[in-house]
C-alpha cells in the first residue's frame, strides 16, 4: 500500500468513509480482492470523480484497469476513521435512546467500546444492561479515572446536560458524542460531536419530499 495522505480530510469526505468501509466489507466476505472506483460509485450512488478523490484523501492508489486493493482500502480507511483500535467510553443516562445506543453490536466493530453506564433513577441504578451495570453518578469520575475512559456519550435531558459535561471535562473526558438538544460550552480544545436526532429527521423528511416533487 502506498501512503500519500494529505491532511486534514475535509468533513464531507468523512462522512462518505463509513459507506465505504460496509460496502468493502460486503465485497471482501464475498471473495472479492480488488474494486473500482466505478463499481464504488454505482453502489453508493456517487460519481466516479467524487469517490476517486475520495479514495486519495486514503492514500491507497488503484491501478490501472484492475482498481483499488480491497484489504488496503478497508485498513486505510478504519486508521483515517480512528477505527483500527477500541476507543472505550462511558454513556451517561439510560433513557431510551440511551439503552438502544448500550444495545447496538455495531459499535464495537467500529472501534468503540461502552464500559460504564450511568444514571440518576434509583429504579434503574444497580440494574443490569446487557453485559452492564447501571451505575449512579456520584461513582462517574471514579468510573472514568479506573477504565482510563476519554470519550464520553450524553443521552440526558437537556437541563442537565451543560453541568454533566463539565464534570466529564474535569474528570479527564476529551470527546463528547452529545446527543441531547443545545449547544455545550467547553474549553476550545475538547473535541464535541452533537447528533441532533429532530434535526436529521428534519432533512429526511425534506428529501423524502423533494424526491416525490421530482
Amino acid at each position: 500500500m502506498t501512503s500519500k495522505i494529505q491532511n486534514p480530510i475535509p468533513l464531507p469526505a468523512i462522512r462518505r468513509l463509513p459507506a465505504y468501509l460496509r460496502l468493502l466489507k460486503a465485497y471482501k466476505i464475498e471473495g472479492e480482492t480488488w474494486v473500482s472506483a466505478t463499481s464504488l460509485a454505482q453502489e453508493l450512488r456517487y460519481k466516479p470523480i467524487q469517490v476517486r478523490k475520495d479514495m486519495a484523501w486514503t492514500g491507497v492508489e488503484g491501478k490501472p484497469k484492475v482498481g483499488f486493493n480491497i484489504d488496503d482500502l478497508i485498513f486505510a480507511i478504519k486508521f483515517q476513521l480512528g477505527w483500527d483500535n477500541t476507543t472505550d467510553a462511558v454513556l451517561i443516562g439510560v433513557g431510551n435512546l440511551g439503552k438502544a445506543l448500550v444495545g447496538y453490536k455495531g459499535f464495537e466493530n467500529y472501534g468503540l467500546k461502552i464500559l460504564s453506564i450511568h444514571d440518576t433513577d434509583p429504579q434503574k441504578i444497580g440494574t443490569k444492561l446487557g453485559r452492564l451495570i447501571i451505575q449512579p453518578m456520584n461513582v462517574l469520575e471514579d468510573s472514568i479515572k479506573r477504565f482510563g475512559i476519554h470519550i464520553a456519550i450524553l443521552t440526558t435531558p437537556t437541563e442537565y446536560v451543560q453541568g454533566i459535561a463539565e464534570r466529564l471535562v474535569t474528570a479527564g473526558i476529551t470527546g463528547i458524542w452529545n446527543f441531547a438538544p443545545g449547544k455545550l460550552k467547553l474549553p476550545a480544545d475538547i473535541v464535541i460531536q452533537r447528533t441532533d436526532l429532530a434535526t436529521s429527521f428534519a432533512e429526511l423528511s425534506s428529501k423524502i419530499k423533494n424526491q416525490i416533487i421530482k
